[in-house]
């Protein structure tokens, strides 16, 4: 099976704008103590960004050579499908995942296990593409015409999967084309 990511490790974060890191900054509740994973978090172009407002940060990722872009010191990171955490449960303080749900094999399951890892007391953020918006939309038909293995739901369509885990989510949206969906455990 192709694989987009090992292909487009070497100049992803320049393909990729920068991340909104004031807003999820606030929404992960930072500066705080303790471990941050970053689910589907390829070369930390976003969590590398949070180095200080935590006291580590984990990088899980399918694709090594994306990993194999993380900064030096600043992460560490995990080649694995976020499905299937190799960690325990109740470790991570904070859960971020960035326009990565998408990617993910199995978005119910992959929500399952990142919660699992939470702590209680812990938050998980999840950013994504509003699927609602047109925009978006022609974006998921681009992935799938690159033969991407893509599935985009709506902010509702996250939430009700992990509402459906017994958790509370909110939504928060900037009026374009982005959603966060947050979680406290």
């Amino acid at each position: 099976m192709l694989d987009h990511f090992d292909m487009l490790a070497s100049i992803y974060d320049r393909l990729i704008g920068p991340p909104d890191t004031e807003r999820l900054r606030r929404l992960l509740k930072l500066p705080t103590s303790g471990w941050l994973l970053d689910g589907g978090g390829g070369t930390g172009r976003v969590s590398s960004r949070l180095n200080g407002l935590v006291d580590n940060i984990v990088i899980s990722d399918l694709s090594l050579r994306m990993l194999q872009k993380t900064p030096a010191g600043i992460v560490r990171g995990v080649c694995t499908h976020v499905e299937h955490l190799p960690f325990g449960d109740d470790l991570f303080d904070r859960i971020l995942v960035v326009d990565a749900l998408h990617h993910f094999c199995d978005q119910r399951h992959a929500l399952a296990d990142l919660l699992r890892v939470l702590k209680p007391g812990g938050r998980l953020v999840v950013e994504e593409p509003d699927f609602n918006h047109k925009g978006v939309k022609l974006l998921a038909l681009a992935e799938k015409m690159f033969l991407m293995r893509s599935h985009f739901h709506t902010p509702q369509q996250i939430r009700d999967m992990i509402v459906s885990d017994g958790y509370t989510a909110k939504i928060e949206t900037d009026g374009r084309y982005t959603a966060w969906v947050v979680v406290d455990k």
